[in-house]
């Protein structure tokens, strides 16, 4: 996981279906104001749908944080960091995998939502919910 500092931040509550848009619109929101082009800002947003909908769909309850971060080489983005209290993952390295769903959909949420971005951290406890957090790095 990459090591970083955020330097302000939004919190948005995932309790019912619209609040996938919510988090969606604030998502771009966020990657427009930092300075993302449209591409990237496209990729946030996607991978963000993605993660927020995971949430309402498999936890029934979450929350997405998004903040602008720093790294240690003076790099700036965007984080995102979505934490549940769901029934968590039993094999986080077979949900990883392209293809693997519950859902009879195309499974690309988790690997997919990793493809989108630059870096990608997932933590899974069964009994007590799933973190995932995502950044994209500014080019310059």
């Amino acid at each position: 996981m990459p090591e970083d500092t955020s330097t302000n931040r939004e919190i948005i509550e995932i309790k019912e279906e619209r609040d996938i848009v919510i988090c969606r619109q604030a998502c771009r929101d966020w990657a427009k104001n930092l300075g993302f082009n449209l591409v990237d800002q496209t990729r946030i947003t996607t991978s963000a749908s993605e993660l927020a909908r995971n949430i309402h769909d498999y936890a029934k309850s979450g929350e997405v944080i998004i903040e602008e971060t720093e790294n240690a080489q003076g790099k700036r983005g965007i984080k995102i960091t979505f934490n549940d209290h769901g029934p968590g993952i039993a094999d986080v390295e077979v949900a990883m995998s392209e293809g693997w769903t519950t859902k009879g959909s195309m499974g690309m949420g988790l690997p997919g939502s990793k493809k989108l971005m630059d870096d990608f951290y997932i933590a899974s406890k069964i009994g007590e919910g799933t973190t995932v957090i995502i950044w994209k790095w500014l080019p310059y």
